[in-house]
């Protein structure tokens, strides 16, 4: 009887089932094997999962059932990142409460998820809008707030006029709001803050330790925090302008980093928000109009570096520290940040770019005191360089040698730094030193105040006569209100009409709720560690965290590579100091996969008239040069664009549970476990995925049809199956290892040779019972390796086989390593120092014997023409090198 085709739709919730029967994802806290926690950034719950996500679990899948079957206890467990603005936002769209709406999406995302057949466990489920999980972060914060961690100050923001909310820096595109569109603004607000700040220095540092992370987002988090070496340097005011006497203003302090420039400074540069630009505003309406121009704009760096540099010249001028006769007029800048620095700087356009545009635009003298070194040779190529210097657009920025520079010339960069610190340290100005040394940090203090409804309460209350009172922690959780009106821009918090309205804890006077709530970056920054026992009375059972802290494998998008782990890892440190762990770093690995990338497809022409196409709207034709996109509706021909991150706004969308439902979950996680390393973009086509899905029908048709027919052994042949026993091993190996190091890919394609060798093996005319017992062993093995990626596949193969046991449970299988090991090595000869011939010979041969069969080599022999060898050098396993 012919084998009938593997049909996911029933095997695969016929196995999920009979895993959650038994529980065999859960794990126990006091499980005495050696632990392995692995996470995936866990999801927004938008109410679909796409598949970016589906590639993200199915990798920390692959892991977590390989790590089980190594013999570990695994925490794998999921949850939802449920508070935020789109909630928000989705709410006042469809009236409804974001409560509703955020559970909803949870549970039809939560049975997308177990489709994939995920071995997570649901039983440490969390959603950061539980008041469960809220009000232990509402501890968390007082606990911060004991610890002089979290305080408030006046600070400029970007504020969204649209969603009327305080935007992150990284939430601001092209200076508009990245969900609402609009034009964002800069706004003076009382935030709360977190002082990440005071932990500059060390997160820095412990980078260093981070081994397991990428190194390119470990630079992106050392940019991020940017720790600089410079000068506090005064530049003195000339004459007696207006501003010195009635403000008290004497000098204009700057931090450089490159103060070796010093003597090509042709401006001072002061933020809009520096207090000298504020008392001159108050006398000068143009000044004033300036400022808030600058103020239209975001406070994101992003967006004052790519903006037109804009000045205004307020008439002072400031002392060259070493040129006497020289005279600095000082500009308010469009592109100068107060919160870096003293938000001033000296600008040098000769050796910054920025600096370089300004004083372009405002006709401002641009004189080059750092030429490449090969220019020294001759004063002529001075001069030839200074000359294609002034021919460009562009500011020199490399090393160099000084030149133009007085007591500076000839020295190099770091030289001519010491050179002016040590003379500026020396110099006295109004009874100081006019220069300091200082180390300065791009870092900045984390605002986590927003102003919306669907956040965790900020627990504190303002009193008239107390100021700002901590939530008593009996009190805790301060709950949100769900009778709010969402029918108006802006808070609903500040205008609900008894929620804010309370008692003083300390005098029982009336006061007023903090009516802002938490940046959802503080929900994600502690969640991994609640996860160790999410239903414990404290915000974190310190045996259990301190038991699988530190996070394993931690696997996410490379978009979560600065804010989030910098957060996280801050947090952990926080929470470090309130004797909630023992550890300063949560994340020992971390990877980041690539993305899910599609081609678009555009009806209508490029233009505005065009209209994105989703890939069900369209039908391919033809291959090759000849392949084309037609509309399915009206037949027209479509044009196909280029391959793209798939996202909503271009419509190149796949949705998983139509992949899932059409070739099984097992399908889904093989394809994108195998068409690129996963570190890199997939490209998810129709043809690649139906090829997936032809491989899972040849795995279960090879193993199924082999399990009925166990053919009998022919009666002659020669045939053993050792090669075949060999290749199996081989594979194991190599699966092994590509999984253990994240190759998924290369796990895939050693998969693929073995499934090659069997159906070979199974074809042989020369089949004896030693070839069947291989092939017998070679598909357990083969069913094994590959149940972390297909774990379905797997159980149905497994059951197939004869086994009455779970593949799930199962013990990874050992490596064979007598049956694998070369017998032979194949060592390269070298003659002092190039390669002359190699040297095949017995894995285990001596020193000695190495050195007799090198010498019975022709090309040594020849060389050696009768003499001896000085010396012959034996590298073990790797090069023979003969010295002549």
């Amino acid at each position: 009887m012919a084998t009938e085709r593997y049909n996911p739709r029933t095997a695969e919730p016929r196995w999920q089932q009979a895993w959650a029967e038994k529980h065999i994802f859960e794990t126990a806290n006091d499980d005495p094997r050696p632990k392995y926690y692995v996470l995936e950034m866990f999801p927004y719950p938008s109410g679909r999962i796409h598949m970016g996500h589906v590639r993200n679990y199915t990798m920390g899948d692959v892991i977590a059932r390989y790590m089980r079957a190594k013999g570990h206890a695994v925490l794998h467990p999921m949850g939802w990142d449920a508070f935020g603005l789109p909630a928000e936002n989705a709410a006042i769209q469809n009236k409804i409460n974001p409560a509703k709406w955020t559970y909803a999406n949870i549970a039809a995302m939560r049975s997308q998820l177990q489709m994939m057949g995920l071995s997570l466990d649901w039983s440490r489920e969390i959603a950061t809008c539980d008041p469960e999980y809220y009000s232990r972060q509402q501890k968390l914060f007082l606990d911060l707030l004991a610890n002089d961690l979290a305080y408030r100050k006046k600070s400029k923001v970007n504020w969204d006029p649209a969603d009327q909310t305080v935007l992150a820096n990284e939430q601001v595109i092209e200076g508009r709001g990245w969900r609402s569109g609009a034009i964002v603004e800069q706004r003076e607000l009382t935030q709360w803050f977190f002082r990440i700040s005071a932990y500059s220095d060390e997160l820095l540092a412990a980078l260093d330790t981070l081994d397991r992370w990428p190194e390119k987002v470990r630079l992106m988090q050392r940019n991020w925090i940017g720790r600089s070496e410079g000068m506090r340097i005064r530049f003195p005011f000339v004459g007696e302008p207006e501003i010195v006497g009635d403000a008290g203003f004497e000098t204009i302090e700057v931090f450089t980093t490159r103060h070796d420039t010093l003597f090509g400074a042709s401006f001072i540069a002061i933020s809009p928000d520096h207090p000298v630009a504020t008392a001159l505003a108050l006398n000068d309406g143009e000044l004033s109009y300036f400022i808030d121009d600058c103020r239209k704009s975001g406070v994101s760096a992003a967006v004052i570096e790519t903006a037109e540099k804009m000045g205004y010249d307020t008439g002072l001028k400031v002392a060259h520290p070493f040129l006497k006769d020289v005279e600095l007029p000082v500009y308010v800048a469009n592109f100068v940040l107060m919160e870096y620095g003293t938000g001033a700087i000296f600008g040098c356009p000769a050796h910054d770019q920025r600096d370089y545009e300004f004083a372009i635009k405002y006709d401002l003298p641009i004189k080059p005191v750092v030429a490449p070194v090969d220019t020294f040779d001759k004063d002529t190529d001075v001069v030839a360089w200074l000359k294609q210097f002034a021919a460009g657009k562009e500011a020199y920025v490399e090393d160099g040698e000084l030149i133009n520079s007085d007591f500076l010339d000839g020295l190099s960069v770091p030289e001519a730094k010491e050179a002016v610190a040590q003379r500026l340290e020396s110099t006295m100005l109004f009874g100081a030193p006019q220069g300091v040394r200082q180390v300065n940090y791009r870092l900045r203090d984390w605002g986590i105040s927003r102003q919306r409804y669907w956040g965790c309460p900020i627990p504190v209350i303002h009193c008239d006569e107390h100021g700002v009172v901590p939530v008593p922690e009996k009190d805790l959780p301060v709950l949100l209100p769900a009778d709010v009106s969402l029918d108006k821009p802006g808070n609903p918090l500040d205008r609900h009409p008894t929620w804010k309205h309370v008692a003083c804890p300390i005098c029982g006077k009336p006061s007023i709720r903090e009516t802002d709530t938490m940046d959802t970056f503080v929900d994600s920054s502690w969640y991994f560690a609640r996860f160790t026992a999410p239903h414990a009375a404290p915000a974190i059972d310190r045996k259990a965290a301190d038991h699988w802290l530190p996070v394993d494998q931690y696997i996410g998008g490379i978009e979560h590579a600065i804010l989030h782990l910098l957060y996280s890892r801050f947090f952990t440190r926080a929470m470090k100091l309130s004797g909630y762990v023992g550890l300063d770093e949560p994340f020992a690995g971390m990877f980041t996969q690539g993305m899910v990338v599609h081609e678009t497809y555009r009806a209508g022409g490029e233009g505005p008239e065009g209209r994105w196409l989703s890939p069900a709207e369209i039908r391919i034709e033809g291959d090759g040069e000849n392949r084309r996109a037609v509309d399915i509706v009206t037949g027209e021909e479509v044009l196909i664009g280029g391959i793209e991150k798939m996202s909503k706004s271009k419509r190149n969308t796949i949705d998983p549970s139509d992949i899932m439902t059409s070739y099984g979950a097992d399908t889904a996680r093989w394809f994108m476990l195998s068409d690129s390393p996963p570190d890199r973009d997939v490209i998810w086509t129709e043809e690649s995925v139906a090829g997936a899905f032809r491989f899972v029908q040849r795995v279960w048709r090879l193993v199924s049809e082999w399990a009925e027919a166990k053919p009998a052994a022919t009666a002659t042949g020669t045939v053993a199956g050792a090669d075949l026993r060999k290749a199996a091993h081989r594979a194991l190996a190599a699966v092994e290892d590509a999984i253990a190091s994240l190759r998924f890919n290369v796990a895939v394609a050693r998969i693929y040779e073995l499934v090659n060798a069997i159906s070979s093996a199974i074809a042989s005319p020369d089949r004896n019972d030693g070839l069947a017992a291989a092939i017998g062993e070679s598909l357990d093995l083969l069913v094994l390796m590959m149940a972390p990626m297909m774990p379905h596949l797997a159980e149905e193969c497994w059951r197939a086989l004869g086994h009455t046991d779970f593949v799930a449970t199962g013990a990874w299988p050992t490596v064979d390593r007598a049956l694998i090991a070369e017998n032979t090595v194949t060592l390269p000869v070298q003659i002092n120092g190039k390669k002359r011939g190699e040297l095949t010979i017995a894995a285990d041969a001596s020193q000695a014997d190495i050195e007799k069969a090198t010498l019975a080599l022709d090309a040594v022999r020849r060389a050696l023409d009768g003499q001896m060898p000085k010396k012959i050098v034996v590298v073990p396993k790797r090069i023979v090198n003969v010295v002549v």
